[in-house]
Parts: structure tokens; C-alpha cells; sequence
């Protein structure tokens, strides 16, 4: 290898990377489907939302699914149809987006916190169980960068507690787990598809569930004009016609309009997403400090679309070399997305420790709670580290190998020059990643 980019060397990265990077593919199929909505003036109706619902079931195999405004209203309304209540708790991972616990607030539980595992990054199985509590009712399990979490752990331990499983599928849409569509394994599956996602359709998001009383719970929540007293659910009829959560929650039909059309080829693009970052990781095999973030060879599982790809950093096999300091040299190469760390654990920002959202005169999060919560947060050392142990790598959507082995080189130059590196190298900061990590087109 050459001398370091860093240090004065050439890049590894020569060429222009063309469309490699871009996405959502829109084609004049979207833009007619938009066209067709606001040209009808029907931004605000459903007839188009329904018939996406319709296919986005079909496709997911569930029986109901529902759209939303966002994933975030998605993942709210899943955790009122799982019964989340005043005094109730979920238990989620710490390294998530703060849209997978943050809106319990508001139906007046709260949240544990449970720890990642360190290789595939999602909720450890072996953390959930000491944390359930009397008043426990839903584990939140987040399919953290298109990685499927390993369910069938999971499931047991809710069935035998007689709880919930919410699958926030946000980062892993159409993905497999041992040949099961994610978010159809737990009682509801709910996930955002904006335009920085996998499945991209401009801003909205989907709860799935095959539980009539799950579905009409999440109706009730925010679709006024859905909520009849025909429903099944017989304790929620007379309360027909208005929002019972005081939301308006139904998704935008321009968001609709564009689902429809990229579901249609969605398959087909993360085949082509797969084969990309499969052959990346395929050519950085065995380099030292780096490890792949994928699911095993023949396991019937995949990566989905491989949203916001990571990839795994082992400083000891590079002399203590800290990510922040690998990631410099690596974005010097031509990688200029090359970044340490993702999510911030949840635990360790103030919302979650001392703020009083909603005045009630002492911490929101232990407000309605029959025990402090708080006090299993010093459990979690592996959240609290992760932002050292995990760097950004490209995220191809096209299948173009010549590009592909140029930033594979780039990682492996870097790797195989490290101590180079140590000289000089700062260390990394006290704090890597945040709350709102991922960079999209609009924030």
C-alpha cells in the first residue's frame, strides 16, 4: 500500500462515484403519482392512502396495516395498542433514535433501558429479563441499522411475562429473520419511511399487527375519520368519532402517492443494496480492527436495505488506535462519510434523567412509575461506550464493483498502516454520536 493520504499519499478513492450513493431512486412514475394528487387536490384524503395500506400489508404478510404521518406517531400509536398506559413501563434498547421510547412520556409511562449487543447492536437478549418489572407491558425491539434483532430469545421471555413485543423496524424495512418478514414476529410492528430511509417515500410511517384490537387501538389513537361504532373492539365504540388520544396522525397522500410506487421495486433495489455492501465487506475479510455489521452466511436473515451501514471498530487490533483518529485517516482516503459513532445512549441524556416535561414537580421518566427506573441505568456499559466502537461506512445502492473495491481499499489501507497513526493521535472526545446522528437531505 501507499503512503497515507493523511501524511501527503494519494487517495484510494480516484474515481467519481456517479449515482452510487443516491436515493431514493425517483422516476417518472413518482412524479406522476404526485402530479395525479395535488393536481386533484386530494393531499388530504385517504382514498390513495388506503390503497398503499392495502399493498404495504400484502407485502409485509400482515393482516392490518395502518399509515401515519411519521414513524414516530407510527411508534406511538404501537405502543397505545400494546395498552401502554399511566404507571406503565417498556423496555427498550439505550442506542436507538429517541422515537422509539421518548413518546411513552406522554401516555404516562416510562422506560428501562436494556444494553446492545456489541455485534449485531440491537437489544441483547441476555439484558432483558432482570429488568422486567410488576408493571412491565411491551419490550421495544429496534432493528438497529437493518439488523434484524435475534427474536426468538425474545419472544420467549414476553411469552412467558405476558407481554408485549413492539418491532421498531425503522432501519430495516422488508428485511428477514430466519425467513420471518420483520415486524411481523412481535404483537405490532411499526417504522418510518422517510426520505432518509431504506424505504423512502418523503415523510410517513406504517404500523402493522395481524390483532384487530391492536389495529383499532392505533385507529382510535389518531384517525378520527376511521374511528366508527362498528368497530370490534367493543369497549371502544362509544367513544366513535373523535381521536381518543386528541391526534391527527393519517399520512400526507403526496407520501402515499410515492409509497405506492417505490414498494412496487423496493424488493428488487435492496437486492442490488445487498450485493453492494456484501461484496465490500467480502473484500475487507479478515483486516484487522475491522468488522463486519451483516447478519451469517445462510441464516435466512438479511439486512434489509441496509440503512445508515456501520461497520464494527476493534481498536485492539490496531494498537489502541482510537476510531476518531482511524476515521480521519480513512475520510482523507476519499470516504468522506467515514465517521465514529451512531446514537448516544438514550440513559445518559437529561430527558431521560432529571426533566420535568410535564410538571408534575420531580422527574417526568419516575412521575407515574412504582420504582425508580433510573437506578438499572448503571448497568449499561456497553451503550455508554458504543460511540468508540462503531465508524460509518458507504452505503452503496448500486452494484458497481470497481467503485466498490476503491473504498474497500481505502479501509484497508488505513488498517494496514496504523501505527503509523498512533504518533499524534488525540484519542477519541469524551463523547462520540448524539441524538439526532443520522444526516439526511433536510433535518
Amino acid at each position: 500500500m501507499s503512503k497515507l493520504a493523511i501524511f501527503g499519499g494519494p487517495k484510494a478513492v480516484k474515481s467519481d462515484p456517479g449515482d452510487i450513493f443516491d436515493w431514493p431512486i425517483i422516476t417518472k412514475e413518482d412524479e406522476e403519482a404526485v402530479l395525479d394528487v395535488i393536481r386533484r387536490g386530494a393531499m388530504s384524503a385517504t382514498e390513495i392512502t388506503l390503497k398503499f395500506e392495502e399493498e404495504f400489508a400484502k407485502w409485509q404478510g400482515s393482516r392490518y396495516a395502518l399509515a401515519f404521518n411519521n414513524g414516530t406517531a407510527a411508534l406511538h400509536a404501537a405502543m397505545y395498542a400494546c395498552g401502554i398506559g399511566v404507571g406503565d413501563e417498556i423496555i427498550s434498547p439505550s442506542v436507538t433514535f429517541w422515537g422509539s421510547t421518548a413518546q411513552v412520556f406522554s401516555l404516562g409511562g416510562t422506560v428501562t433501558f436494556a444494553e446492545v449487543d456489541p455485534d449485531t447492536l440491537c437489544i441483547d437478549p441476555n439484558d432483558i429479563e432482570h429488568r422486567i418489572g410488576e408493571r412491565t407491558k411491551a419490550i421495544m425491539v429496534v432493528h438497529y441499522l437493518g439488523h434484524p434483532a435475534d427474536m426468538d430469545p425474545i419472544m420467549e421471555i414476553a411469552k412467558r411475562h405476558n407481554i408485549k413485543v413492539i418491532e421498531d423496524v425503522s432501519h430495516a424495512q422488508g428485511g428477514l429473520y430466519k425467513g420471518r418478514k420483520l415486524g411481523t414476529i412481535g404483537d405490532v410492528g411499526a417504522m418510518s419511511l422517510m426520505s432518509g430511509k431504506s424505504l423512502a417515500i418523503g415523510e410517513g410511517g406504517m404500523l402493522v399487527t395481524d390483532d384487530i384490537e391492536a389495529y383499532e387501538r392505533a385507529i382510535v389513537m389518531g384517525h378520527y375519520e376511521r374511528f366508527k361504532d362498528t368497530f370490534e373492539t367493543e369497549y371502544l365504540r362509544p367513544f366513535a368519532g373523535l381521536p381518543m388520544g386528541g391526534y391527527k396522525y393519517r399520512m400526507h397522500q403526496v407520501s402515499s402517492a410515492v409509497g405506492r410506487v417505490q414498494l412496487k421495486y423496493y424488493d428488487e433495489r435492496c437486492e442490488e443494496i445487498r450485493k453492494a455492501m456484501n461484496y465490500f465487506w467480502d473484500l475487507l475479510e479478515g483486516v484487522p480492527g475491522i468488522k463486519t455489521h451483516r447478519v451469517p452466511e445462510n441464516s435466512n436473515s438479511n439486512m434489509a436495505g441496509w440503512y445508515a451501514a456501520r461497520g464494527l471498530y476493534r481498536e485492539e487490533e490496531l494498537g489502541g488506535l482510537s476510531v476518531t483518529r482511524f476515521a480521519e485517516a480513512v475520510r482523507a482516503e476519499g470516504v468522506l462519510d467515514c465517521t465514529p459513532g451512531c446514537n448516544a445512549a438514550l440513559h445518559t441524556h437529561e430527558l431521560f434523567y432529571s426533566c420535568d416535561v410535564y410538571g408534575h414537580g420531580k422527574p417526568t421518566r419516575i412521575a407515574n412509575a412504582i420504582r425508580d427506573v433510573r437506578e438499572l441505568d448503571n448497568s449499561l456499559p456497553i451503550s455508554e461506550k458504543i460511540g468508540s466502537m462503531i465508524y460509518a461506512i458507504p452505503w452503496f445502492k448500486r452494484y458497481y464493483p470497481e467503485i466498490i473495491e476503491e473504498y474497500a481499499n481505502a479501509f484497508r489501507k488505513v488498517s494496514e498502516n496504523y501505527k503509523e497513526l498512533l504518533e499524534g493521535d488525540p484519542g477519541n472526545p469524551p463523547k462520540l454520536g448524539g441524538w439526532h446522528f443520522f444526516k439526511h437531505t433536510e433535518d
